[in-house]
């Protein structure tokens, strides 16, 4: 995106901020350009909030917590359940909203909505989840427990490539716990993100619970360094996330980052070939490969699984539909906007020169009615090597790496090494090999014959290594942790029958 101060053009539409239960217009002055990728032209704008802006929508979270953690978590929950069935309501407006400025295919926009859905749903459960615990007669006459307390203003820092789904992985949980929230969605498609903060509103949340600020660094930053704000989610790139996580925690946040990834996907010789292409296809070129958990390598073990797998994968990215969210019989659209395009289109230039081998080359795709539409096909490099960039760099996009290796351990050993562990998936019908290699591999989600090992939102989902800041996955039982502290209460009653100690008052009315 280009952001820029400038007086951008009237015909295009402006969004707001969303600040104490109210759409709220700029007044920082500065702007960015939103696309519309399948067709490769600016169609909005969306205006970046100043250091007082942000600030505005901390005071306004600040102000509401005292009363919103005060109300019972049944209350709460009444809260998120008229909240799911309002998404259920505006599922096709959500997703038109949301694949208009991502450009995903309607079905993909439905799907990532309804896996957001799904921690909705989990939050409706929060009176169970936020249960202490408790010992009686710890010790003579004392008994001692533990309660979950909401921390107070958290923060969300959202990307580009799920604008809807990945800010309900966090601000309901945050909400249902107690705490209130400021939503700093990606500048690139926030449309989504604020039309969630007026359902919520609608739902029955109180001003000021929710905020939701359009913004850029300077927005990340006051949200970072304000002693309102006591814990930042963050989901995006490796370098900006380490830099929230250590910025946050500097001033005395709770941080969780969760980064990059290199995901790969290793087919065994005994693999059911069908099924592990099957699986490449919507693992690797789904939402045109913009996800943290997409397939983006597979390591093939020997020459004859490796020739198989793409004797059988040619045929069908050769049938891949790729077009805009408009049609419906896309299958994958466009990237977010020029840059990226750019950027992806680079990543297959440095391939070739690395001395991979190119098998099908996405960057001379054309769409028919939407020629100038930010669109790259879907890429294939065969016999790729560990030091290239192409396997070393998370690309985000639809570039799929095959690396060629002699044996199962030389697989184990090539993902344990790689700087990222996000997820990792391996294809096989030997139940002893899976068993190990869930146990032995690094990685933070593991799938056996599953290409996507995204855990449903009653598990909680994080990876390792450079994939993750901080001590917490997000979502499920991490993320009631994450957005509470624990306290731990020990208590003696003193007892006048025990004790002899005399509490009434004495004859004469001495005391």
């Amino acid at each position: 995106m280009n952001a820029k101060t400038m007086n951008p053009p009237k015909h295009l539409e402006s969004l707001h901020h969303f600040i104490g239960g109210k759409r709220v217009s700029a007044s920082g002055g500065r702007f960015g350009e939103i696309y519309n990728p399948a067709v490769g032209a600016v169609a909005k704008r969306v205006p970046l909030a100043s250091a007082a802006e942000v600030e505005t929508a901390i005071a306004a979270a600040f102000q509401a917590f005292p009363k919103w953690s005060a109300v019972a978590p049944g209350r709460r929950a009444q809260v998120m359940f008229a909240f799911r069935d309002l998404i259920k309501q505006h599922l096709d407006e959500l997703a038109q909203l949301l694949s208009a400025e991502h450009g995903k295919t309607i079905d993909d926009a439905k799907g990532s909505l309804t896996r957001g859905l799904e921690v909705v749903e989990f939050a409706c459960g929060i009176s169970q989840l936020l249960k202490g615990e408790y010992s009686e007669n710890v010790a003579g006459g004392v008994d001692s427990w533990s309660m979950r307390q909401p921390l107070g203003v958290c923060a969300g820092i959202t990307p580009f490539n799920f604008p809807a789904m990945v800010p309900m992985w966090m601000f309901p949980m945050a909400i249902a716990c107690g705490n209130t929230f400021v939503l700093k969605p990606s500048e690139r498609d926030p449309s989504c993100p604020l039309r969630l903060a007026e359902l919520m509103q609608q739902a029955g949340l109180p001003d000021g619970v929710l905020n939701v600020v359009n913004g850029d660094k300077e927005a990340v930053d006051t949200l970072l360094m304000d002693a309102r704000v006591q814990g930042v989610s963050f989901v995006g790139s490796t370098a900006v996330g380490e830099y929230i996580y250590q910025t946050g925690t500097a001033h005395n946040k709770r941080v969780q980052a969760l980064c990059g990834a290199k995901n790969h996907m290793v087919v065994m010789p005994d693999a059911d070939i069908e099924q592990a292409v099957d699986a490449v296809m919507g693992a690797a070129y789904g939402s045109a490969g913009e996800r943290c958990m997409a397939i983006s390598v597979v390591v093939a073990i020997g020459d004859q699984t490796a020739d198989a797998l793409l004797e059988k994968l040619l045929p069908k990215l050769d049938a891949l539909k790729v077009g805009p969210y408009t049609d419906a019989s896309s299958e994958m659209g466009p990237i977010i906007n020029p840059a990226a395009k750019a950027r992806i289109e680079g990543y297959i230039g440095k391939g070739v020169a690395e001395g991979a081998q190119l098998v099908r080359d996405g960057r001379a795709t054309v769409v028919k009615g939407a020629e100038n539409g930010c669109f790259v096909g879907a890429t294939v490099f065969d016999r790729v090597k560990t030091n290239m960039s192409i396997y070393t760099d998370e690309i985000f996009g639809p570039v799929l790496s095959i690396v060629r290796a002699e044996s199962y351990e030389e697989a184990v050993r090539m993902v344990n090494q790689h700087e990222y562990g996000n997820g990792v998936a391996i294809f096989t019908r030997d139940g002893d090999a899976a068993r190990d290699f869930a146990h032995r591999i690094q990685i933070g989600m593991v799938g056996i014959n599953v290409p996507i090992p995204v855990p449903l939102a009653f598990h909680s989902f994080g990876g390792w290594k450079r994939s993750l800041f901080g001590d917490h996955a997000i979502h499920g039982p991490e993320g009631v942790r994450f957005y509470t502290r624990l306290k731990t209460i020990t208590s003696r009653w003193p007892s006048g029958i025990r004790s002899g100690a005399v509490f009434n008052f004495k004859a004469g009315g001495e005391h």
